[in-house]
């Protein structure tokens, strides 16, 4: 897979994920439905994600990650699949609160974005369920544990 990723950092936050990382888990989100893709990851404090949260989805708070595809207009082939904007407040205290490791938890958002970005969703139950089974493969095969475990 060739995977050109423009990491973008507009917050500092101890411990991040390197750009090796990122680059590492979008590749393995990506392979299987892209040979190529252009994908932005901004890693934005919370009042940004706050702030594009309300504007786009009508919900005034941060957010773990946002997804904004790129829709090329019709007859033009770009590769490029759009942006993520993923908050490193909220992902941190997410894997607190579900006992997971930051980085894998990262990694579970850097995917779920990536599938939102290819046109996966999880709006119905039939959607989830074959998002969440994409996601629990794609974690696997970069040895992180399934990160629905717990639900019920």
């Amino acid at each position: 897979m060739d995977l050109m990723l423009d990491l973008q950092l507009a917050c500092e936050f101890e411990n991040l994920p390197s750009e090796a990382q990122f680059q590492l888990w979008a590749e393995h989100a990506l392979t299987q439905f892209r040979e190529e893709a252009e994908l932005t990851i901004r890693i934005a404090d919370e009042h940004e994600s706050q702030e594009l949260n309300s504007q786009y989805r009508g919900k005034d708070k941060p957010t773990n990650v946002l997804s904004f595809p790129f829709d090329a207009p019709p007859g033009i082939e770009l590769p490029l699949i759009g942006d993520l904007i993923i908050c490193p407040q909220v992902v941190y205290q997410e894997s607190i609160e579900q006992e997971k490791t930051f980085h894998d938890h990262f990694a579970h958002m850097v995917i779920h974005g990536c599938l939102h970005l290819l046109g996966f969703d999880h709006i119905n139950e039939q959607d989830a369920v074959e998002m969440e089974t994409i996601e629990k493969q794609i974690l696997a095969s970069l040895n992180i544990a399934d990160p629905y475990r717990d639900d019920c």
